[in-house]
C-alpha cells in the first residue's frame, strides 16, 4: 500500500485523489493540504482521508506517508519538489514542471541530491489511444516520423491562478502547451533532441496579461517537425487531437471532443457532463471514465509500479526539463518574431514565490453577458473571464477587479 498525500483540492486534486483511491485497491491519500482549512477539511471528509491541513510543511513532513503528490499552482511548485525532497519523500510533480526551465532544473536537483523517486504528471502521455498509437510507432508501423500535431482548445482554465501570468508563467502555452509538446517528443522520440522553436501567440478575447491561443512550432534533430496549437477560447467543450505522419503510415486520435458518448436533452442534464463542457441542454458529450480516458489511471499505474521495482517511470523529471525548455523558446520566438534555440542545459542526462492572489466571495450585481469572457458574466467592478458548472454541480466564475487588475474566483 502507498500512502500519500495530496498537494491541492482543486479539480486536479480531485481528479487525482479519485484515481489513486479507485486504481490498485491498495493506495490510499492519508494527508491532503489545502491554502483553506476549510477547504482541505471539507475534502478529507468527502473522501476518506484521515488527516488534514492548510499548513504545506505539515503536509509534506508528517509521518503518515511516503508519497508527495504536488498537485498545486505553478509557482508553488518548487518549493513543494525541495520541501519534499528534504524530507525524504517520493515526489509526483503535475504538468507543468516548472514555470521556467530554470525552475524545473532546480527540481531535478533537489531530487537528485536527496535520492528521491520522482515522477513528471503528464497525463495525456498516458491516455490508453496515445499508449496504444505509441507501441505501434515504436513498432515501426509508421515508418520514420516526420511529423506531429497536437491541438488542445477549452473555453479556458479552471481556476483564477492560471489567468494571471506571474503565477502560471504564462498563458495557455505553459498550460497545454506542455501537454502537446510532449506528445511530440514521445512520438518523434526522446532521443531527438529538439532544436528551435518558432511560436506566435496572442491574447485574442480574453482580459488579460498572457496569450490565450498559440501555434508553434518545434525542429528536431534529424529534421521532424512538432506541431502544436493551444487555445483558451474555443467554443464548444474539451478539444484534443493528436495526428502523427511518418514515411510508412499516418495515426489521428481524437481523444475527447467525440467521445462515443452523444445525448441531446431540452431539460438539461442535472448535474456535471465532463471537463470544459459549456452548457446542459441541447447536445452534450459525456465522457464515461473520465479519469480513464484523460490518462490518469495509466499514469499513477506507472508511476506507483516503477517507484515500487527501482525502475524509471515513463515521464520523469527530466522530461519535464525539456518541455519548459522548449516553452522558454516559444516565449521567446512570439516576442522576436524568429526561430528560437531550445536552450537546453542538460542534455542525454537522465535526471530522474510569488504571493496567492485572494479568493473571496463578490456579490453579483448584474448578469449582463461580456464579449471578452466566454460562457461568463459581468460582476459591477470587474471584467467577467469564465464561468463553468463544477463537478459537484456549483459554478464557478473567474473574474478580474477592473481597478486592481487581481483575478479572482467565486463559487455558488
Amino acid at each position: 500500500m502507498a500512502k500519500i498525500t495530496m498537494l491541492g483540492t482543486g479539480l486536479i486534486g480531485t481528479f487525482y485523489t479519485q484515481t489513486l483511491h479507485g486504481l490498485r485497491s491498495r493506495d490510499r491519500v492519508v494527508h491532503v493540504y489545502s491554502r483553506s482549512a476549510e477547504r482541505a477539511k471539507a475534502f478529507a471528509a468527502e473522501r476518506g482521508i484521515p488527516h488534514w491541513t492548510s499548513d504545506l510543511k505539515d503536509a509534506i513532513q508528517n509521518s503518515e506517508s511516503e508519497i508527495i503528490v504536488v498537485g498545486l499552482p505553478n509557482d508553488v511548485h518548487l518549493e513543494a519538489v525541495r520541501l519534499a525532497a528534504e524530507a525524504g519523500k517520493a515526489v509526483l510533480c503535475t504538468k507543468p514542471l516548472g514555470r521556467t526551465a530554470a525552475e524545473a532544473k532546480a527540481m531535478i536537483e533537489a531530487a537528485e541530491k536527496a535520492g528521491v523517486f520522482a515522477g513528471y504528471l503528464e497525463d495525456l502521455v498516458y491516455t490508453p489511444k496515445t499508449l496504444k498509437a505509441l507501441a505501434s510507432t515504436k513498432k515501426g508501423a509508421l515508418g520514420r516520423i516526420l511529423w506531429t500535431r497536437s491541438r488542445e482548445a477549452h473555453p479556458g482554465p479552471h481556476s483564477a491562478w492560471f489567468w494571471d501570468a506571474k503565477r502560471s508563467g504564462g498563458g495557455a502555452i505553459i498550460d497545454m502547451g506542455c501537454h502537446c509538446i510532449e506528445i511530440g517528443r514521445s512520438f518523434i522520440g526522446k532521443d531527438n533532441r529538439p532544436l528551435r522553436a518558432f511560436c506566435w501567440g496572442a491574447t485574442q478575447v480574453h482580459p488579460i496579461k498572457a496569450e490565450d491561443h498559440a501555434i508553434g512550432l518545434v525542429e528536431y534533430e534529424g529534421g521532424a517537425i512538432s506541431q502544436f496549437e493551444v487555445s483558451w477560447t474555443f467554443r464548444g467543450g474539451m478539444d484534443l487531437r493528436d495526428e502523427v505522419s511518418g514515411t510508412e503510415g499516418t495515426i489521428r486520435l481524437d481523444h475527447f471532443l467525440r467521445t462515443g458518448f452523444e445525448m441531446f436533452t431540452a431539460a438539461g442534464e442535472g448535474g456535471y457532463v465532463a471537463e470544459k463542457a459549456e452548457g446542459q441542454i441541447g447536445w452534450l458529450f459525456p465522457v464515461g471514465d473520465e479519469v480513464n480516458e484523460l490518462g490518469y489511471v495509466h499514469m499513477f499505474q506507472d508511476m506507483l509500479d516503477a517507484r515500487e521495482a527501482g525502475r524509471e517511470p515513463i515521464e520523469t523529471f527530466y522530461d519535464g526539463y525539456v518541455v519548459n525548455a522548449v516553452i522558454d523558446a516559444c516565449y521567446m520566438s512570439m516576442k522576436s518574431g524568429r526561430w528560437e534555440p531550445v536552450g537546453l542545459t542538460e542534455w542525454g542526462v537522465g535526471m530522474p514565490a510569488a504571493p496567492r492572489a485572494s479568493t473571496k466571495k463578490v456579490e453579483a450585481k448584474n448578469g449582463s453577458r461580456l464579449e471578452n469572457g466566454p460562457g461568463a458574466t459581468a460582476e459591477a467592478g470587474f471584467s467577467a473571464i469564465k464561468t463553468e458548472r463544477l463537478p459537484d454541480g456549483r459554478t464557478k466564475r473567474i473574474l478580474k477587479n477592473k481597478a486592481t487588475g487581481c483575478i479572482i474566483e467565486t463559487i455558488e
